[in-house]
């Protein structure tokens, strides 16, 4: 079981709500980091008197340590500390809440230090994930999966003893709150639509990758890294009640599904636990009180990103790091109402067709394939 965490991310929904889960469970937390939420770190070093606090913003970890120079907790800024945070001694555990592909090199740092990654940083694993579990199986570090589909699966596999069982992963996915709509109605929807999960309480970048179902196609390469299984073994349904977060069929015919109600510090709880099962003050799913749970085929002509990324994943090597970068630049782009809802998948389209593909890349090929995406994007 963890005894002591490092955050990356602490003052987003999943950094937040793993304080809460740190807090029920008694574990100590040795850094936490943030992009430039000054205030919110302030609260929280003072409240977890973590080792280190990091800003990647280096104005903001300016102010940060004349705010905080009356405790004993260190400052740094930049990105490099982020690397740091995740390789400090006596944190057991590494949670990966970051967004994006900043997660990328100290997730890298904290298998090389035989850390627990407690992953909730998909991108890592879409731009990078043969690079990442090979090193995790050289280093020896454990990687917990924390996205609630992703720890379903973890769960229902647990009593498979050979890979080779698993007939197809089943991953769940809400619909977002643009569920049943036609094209032309979903080309209106603006930057207040796309917020407006029905199930969930998240960051914007990832509720509008919801709205887009390219959260989805997202997962659905994180499932082939993560369990190392071929596009045809992975599919996604819909199931609007949140519910059900995910399923396993296995040759036999059976199939596993985990279920709960849809708050993430189920699996964030689980992450840090394992193999073992902490008490949950939340209040547990009551099965006659659930509406039916229904499931249905995903709509990939409305929401063109699904398929996308399950092209991306099919063709390999830095396919999908270029698809996650330019959808990073276009979900940037809307959040600042500067382009429309379809303008993300065309801009990601666009990119994916403009820039080349490089077939088992090396980290620097991956970095650069991200780069490439964001200038196509962009315009540069």
């Amino acid at each position: 079981m963890t005894k002591t965490i490092s955050i990356l991310g602490s003052t987003g929904s999943i950094g937040r709500q793993t304080l809460d889960v740190a807090e029920q469970l008694g574990l100590q937390v040795a850094a936490l980091t943030a992009h430039a939420s000054i205030e919110c770190m302030e609260e929280q070093a003072r409240r977890f008197r973590p080792r280190l606090a990091v800003l990647t913003d280096e104005a903001a970890a300016q102010d940060l340590t004349v705010r905080l120079a009356d405790t004993g907790t260190k400052v740094l800024g930049g990105p490099q500390g982020l690397e740091e945070a995740a390789a400090l001694p006596e944190a057991d555990t590494i949670v990966t809440a970051v967004v994006g592909m900043v997660g990328l090199r100290p997730t890298l740092t904290a298998i090389r230090e035989k850390k627990r990654i407690a992953l909730a940083n998909k991108e890592t694993l879409v731009c990078a994930g043969e690079l990442v579990m090979d090193a995790a199986d050289t280093y020896g570090a454990e990687i917990i999966p924390v996205d609630s589909e992703h720890s379903a699966i973890f769960q229902c596999l647990q009593g498979c003893r050979d890979r080779r069982e698993i007939r197809r992963l089943i991953l769940t996915c809400s619909g977002g709150p643009f569920y049943g709509m036609t094209c032309e109605e979903v080309g209106k929807m603006t930057r207040a639509d796309a917020l407006r999960h029905p199930n969930w309480t998240m960051g914007p970048k990832i509720t509008v990758d919801c709205a887009t179902l390219m959260n989805k196609g997202l997962e659905v390469i994180e499932a082939m890294r993560l369990y190392r299984l071929p596009l045809e073994q992975v599919s996604v349904v819909i199931h609007r009640q949140s519910i059900v977060h995910s399923l396993v069929e296995y040759w036999d015919g059976a199939v596993l599904a985990q279920l709960g109600t849809p708050d993430m510090r189920l699996p964030i709880r689980y992450a840090m636990t394992y193999p073992a099962r902490g008490e949950s003050l939340a209040k547990p799913l009551d099965l006659t009180a659930c509406p039916p749970l229904t499931f249905a085929a995903p709509d990939r002509a409305t929401f063109p990103c699904l398929h996308l990324a399950e092209e991306a994943a099919a063709e390999g090597g830095t396919a999908c790091a270029i698809l996650n970068g330019a959808n990073e630049e276009a979900v940037r782009l809307f959040l600042q109402e500067r382009i429309g809802f379809y303008d993300i998948s065309h801009l990601t389209a666009k990119a994916r067709s403009a820039v080349s593909v490089v077939q088992k890349p090396s980290l620097e090929d991956i970095l650069e394939a991200d780069a490439a995406a964001r200038r196509c994007v962009l315009g540069d």
